[in-house]
């Protein structure tokens, strides 16, 4: 932990509701991609 590697020690006990509160906070996430001034072109 000191060197900066392990961002959190979780107790097992916690574990279970630590990673479903992660997943619950990433599912409302969506990624903002920059509008495309062009398509795909055939060539």
């Amino acid at each position: 932990a000191e060197r900066g590697t392990i961002d959190l020690v979780i107790d097992p006990m916690e574990t279970r509701p630590m990673i479903i509160n992660a997943l619950n906070a990433l599912s409302n996430k969506k990624e903002h991609r920059p509008w495309k001034k062009h398509g795909n072109i055939n060539l």
